[in-house]
């Protein structure tokens, strides 16, 4: 059974904490929080999902780009799809690519595929 599933009650007013959601960074944790503002309870396995997020976020990874055909193909490292896949992140075979400002290209997994189609 999960933590989150009983009434939890804040140390300093005694008052229920209501279930909400915390966005850090994009990234969206369970969490309870006192209708009085005193305290904020992450829920720890999103706190740990989080962490795994800033670490991957922090590391640098140096891939080659190749020639394919009539195009260029960088491959996206193993422990990204993995993490990606961890999250229940549903891929999909096609993904917005994006030319932000010189020297920088973005790419666009998941929810705002869905929203295209």
């Amino acid at each position: 059974m999960d933590i989150f599933e009983h009434t939890i009650l804040c140390k300093k007013c005694g008052k229920e904490m209501e279930r909400a959601t915390v966005i850090r960074n994009g990234f969206q944790l369970r969490a309870l929080v006192c209708p009085n503002g005193h305290d904020k309870i992450i829920h720890p396995k999103d706190e740990e999902e989080y962490k795994k997020f800033k670490d991957l976020r922090e590391k640098e990874f140096k891939v080659k780009m190749r020639i394919v055909g009539n195009s260029y193909a960088v491959s996206i490292p193993k422990e990204i799809v993995s993490f990606m896949q961890d999250q229940e992140k549903l891929m999909n075979d096609m993904v917005k690519l994006c030319f932000e400002e010189s020297g920088r290209l973005s790419l666009t997994f998941d929810k705002f595929l869905e929203k295209e189609k």
